[in-house]
Parts: structure tokens; sequence; C-alpha cells
């Protein structure tokens, strides 16, 4: 700090310093004089009554925040208040507060006719013999129900809970080239990366345990045997969406879908047959699968026919065409004393199922 005497800004430009300068008790520039405590009387003041030769002045008086600086403060703090106030609204929970995604629980029944399969060279024939006569087209027997927001959850979350729903159901039951190509990268992408392992040991190493099945994760026929008739898939069902708790969205799917099969390779006019699938599924949805439009398979239960109890369709759904017969044999025998394999189950597919021809 300077001394009693230095000038309030610092020594003039220009001005000569060090305490040994001679005129330093007479240089005086105008930050000096404005910043003096003791002011002289003007000479017309001084012909008054004053007998004082000095005024004191007033302090000089130090303003607080200039305006800009006011300003900035104030928007610091509402900046800082809008991070803490979205900080507890964000509407995606932190990783730490995700439920771990479990695996996918899955069951397939396969439906024996009691006779011969039904079948006619043209697929609308049977469409219309059946009970699907009045079943929608593909995506459209896939409709969104009305929307209501939850206590946690708002109308556009419900909605995008519905849409990948349905995205899902789509690529797993409608797309040809899932249905008979032998392609699974269409249902794979819309996993949540939790169910990534499952559905790849799934794939390449199916089992009949509940767990590893490819067909419970979508539609596929054995591409030996079968191939579309038609690709205008017959489709009717239901999606519902609720809470179950402030984090998670559960999504229940319940669709009836029939397909107009023929053999692979057979001439143009050969018989067809119908395969119908019914399959309940159910999806769990987090705010992130939300945001990444992605789902959590957690349910799949499918009942499929006309099949055979006696083949496995763990892996491939290898159906039984126009004028062929279940044959022979039950499913594949269950051991009690084994731990961790499904119980075999099968299914009679009752007559009013097929088309009447």
């Amino acid at each position: 700090m300077g001394g009693p005497g230095d000038p309030p800004e610092g020594t003039p430009e220009g001005a000569p310093g060090g305490a040994e300068d001679e005129y330093r008790s007479v240089v005086f520039d105008e930050s000096f004089v404005r910043a003096a405590r003791l002011q002289e009387y003007s000479a017309r003041e001084r012909m008054s009554d004053h007998t004082p030769a000095v005024r004191r002045r007033p302090p000089l008086r130090r303003g607080g925040l200039s305006r800009q600086a006011l300003a900035l403060v104030l928007l610091i703090a509402l900046a800082f208040g809008t991070a803490i106030y979205m900080g507890v609204r964000h509407p995606y929970q932190t990783p730490q507060t995700q439920q771990p995604v479990e695996p996918l629980r899955m069951t397939d029944i396969p439906l024996a006719p009691q006779g011969k399969v039904p079948g006619a060279a043209d697929p609308e024939y049977l469409y219309a013999h059946s009970p699907a006569a009045q079943f929608d087209v593909g995506a459209e027997g896939i409709p969104l129900p009305a929307v209501r927001r939850t206590a946690h959850f708002s109308d556009s979350q419900v909605v995008a809970a519905l849409s990948t729903a349905k995205d899902y159901i789509v690529a797993s039951s409608l797309y040809p080239e899932v249905l008979t190509g032998g392609q699974a990268h269409p249902v794979r992408a819309l996993l949540d990366p939790g169910q990534l392992d499952q559905f790849d040991e799934s794939f390449g190493h199916p089992a009949a345990d509940g767990r590893h099945a490819p067909t419970g994760w979508l539609v596929r026929f054995d591409p030996t045997r079968a191939e579309l008739a038609d690709r205008e898939i017959r489709v009717q069902g239901s999606l519902q969406a609720a809470e179950t708790d402030s984090a998670t969205l559960e999504v229940t799917a319940d669709h009836t879908f029939v397909y107009a099969l023929k053999p692979t390779g057979s001439a143009a006019g050969a018989p067809a047959s119908l395969f119908t699938v019914r399959r309940e599924l159910q999806f769990r949805f987090s705010r992130d699968d939300l945001r990444l439009h992605q789902v959590q398979l957690v349910v799949s239960y499918a009942q499929a026919g006309p099949l055979s109890c006696a083949e496995d369709s763990a892996s491939r759904f290898r159906p039984l065409l126009a004028g062929q017969t279940a044959g022979a044999g039950g499913p594949a025998g269950t051991d009690p004393y084994a731990t961790g394999s499904a119980t075999a189950l099968c299914g009679s597919l009752a007559p009013s199922a097929l088309p009447r021809v």
C-alpha cells in the first residue's frame, strides 16, 4: 500500500519516482486532488463569514456492485438453480438407481393336430374359412391403445414404451427375413444390452430349458421344410401398459399370428396350409430403455401349431403342412431328477382352430 502522500491510483505516468526525488512533494495529478480529504474554500466563499480556510470533504462513497457485475451474479445464480432443479427433476435416472435386467423366461407349447392338416391352393380361401377371417394384415393388427400418463411417466413415455414393444413384435413375428431367412439382427437390435448374452447363447447353443430357445425370442420356421405362401400375415391382439414402480413401465402383449405356408421349393399352385402362433409377451422398460428405444423381454409364452409333439421346436418351428398328420409319439421325456431343465409340454390343436375346407 502507498503512504499517506501517495496518489490513490499510484504514481502518475511519466512522473519521476523515488523517495529522494526533490519534486515529489509538489507533483499532484487529478486523482490525487480528487482523493484529498480537505478542500480549500474558493475566493468567493472566503469573502463570506466562513472563518476556516478549508472544509472537510465527505468521504468518497464506494458503490456496491456495478450493474454489469450484479447482472453476472444473478445469471450465475439462475444457472446454478436451474442445474439443481434439473438434477432433481431429470426424467432419466442414474445407472445406480436402475433395476438389474432379468433373464427371459420362455415357454413354447407345440399343438398337434388330431387329423390331417387341411390345405388349399389359394391362401385367401384358407383365411376366409378360418377363425382369422376378420384379422387385420400385418402391423395393422397391432394397434396402440389409448394412452394415459401414469404417476411417474408422461404420455410421451408411455407412447414410447408401447411403440417400442410394437416394433419388437413386428420384427420378431412379421419380418420375412426373420421368419424364413434365418436372420436375428432386427430383433437383437431392439434388446436391452443386459439381455444380449442370453440372446446370443440361445442362438449359438439352442436348448429347450426355458431360457435358451430361439423360438422364445422370435418366430422362425425351418427353411428346409416350409416357406411363406402369402406375405400378408393375419394378426389380431392387444397391448397394455402399466407402471410397476417409479422407475419401471411394463407392457403386456397378447397377439395371434396366422401364417400361410407351403413346402419349400414347391411349384406354383401347391397346396398351402395355415400355421397359428399365439404369443403372450411381457416387456419391461427402464427410463434408459425408453430413451434408447430398446426393450427388456422378461416373459415369452407361445402356443404354435400344427406341430408334431415328437419334434424339437426350441430352435425352429417345423410345421406340419397340408395333408400331413402328427403321427405317433409324444414330447421328449421330462426327468424330474434333472435340475435346470424345463418340463416338456405339448397340446392338442382343436379342430375349430383349423380352416374348414
